[in-house]
């Protein structure tokens, strides 16, 4: 039964991912997939941290499709960027110096750190960072009686993404194009077409992707 429900998974993610290498996206499907994948990463991250979100709410990566398959990717990178520089992404909000009873004070410092990540170019490494940073400052609002406030971070990411993302994604046929970036030994990432270096590191690291920090 589980290898029928495998089987089901990958072959609705191989269609999906073969009519999203023959369309080009919109720059609206873009910034409408970028948003609800920044939600769902957001969402891990307060269930991570204990402040949780809606239970009642199927993650994305729960859902399969080529989007759950996305975020999953994400996730998993996420993971590792925030294993190896821990630092960078807890108590967002205390490094910024800033409050988050403002909408306009959180908006700005998003996207102004934005900015600073993509200041010398576009990466996979540098777009699973700005996911970070939203995840980590979406948890401090969260524990600071904010809660509003992670709506206006997706909103910031939704609008990066039109304004300075849209037409690198384009080039690389949409958020798919992340599932190259990594090999995991899990059967949900077997696809033979992903691409990656890795290696095993203890008991908690299952890889570490060393194309994450560069120029692709």
């Amino acid at each position: 039964m589980r290898d029928m429900e495998m089987l089901r998974r990958s072959s609705v993610f191989a269609a999906e991912a073969m009519d999203v290498f023959n369309h080009t996206p919109t720059e609206k499907e873009l910034v409408s997939q970028g948003k609800a994948l920044c939600k769902d990463y957001i969402h891990s991250r307060l269930n991570r941290a204990g402040v949780g979100w809606s239970k009642s709410e199927q993650s994305l990566s729960a859902s399969g499709g080529m989007l759950g398959e996305v975020s999953s990717v994400l996730l998993w990178l996420g993971d590792e960027l925030e294993y190896l520089r821990p630092h960078v992404y807890r108590n967002v909000a205390r490094q910024l110096n800033i409050t988050v009873t403002s909408e306009n004070v959180v908006s700005d410092a998003f996207l102004a750190v934005a900015g600073e990540i993509f200041s010398t170019g576009v990466t996979w490494g540098k777009v699973v960072s700005l996911y970070a940073v939203a995840g980590a400052l979406a948890v401090d609002c969260v524990r600071y009686g904010h809660p509003a406030m992670v709506h206006t971070i997706v909103d910031c990411f939704g609008e990066f993404v039109r304004k300075s993302l849209s037409p690198w994604l384009k080039r690389r046929g949409g958020w798919v194009d992340v599932t190259k970036c990594v090999v995991d030994s899990d059967p949900r990432f077997s696809s033979h077409w992903l691409v990656s270096a890795a290696f095993t590191c203890g008991h908690y690291l299952k890889a570490v992707v060393f194309y994450l920090l560069r120029e692709r």
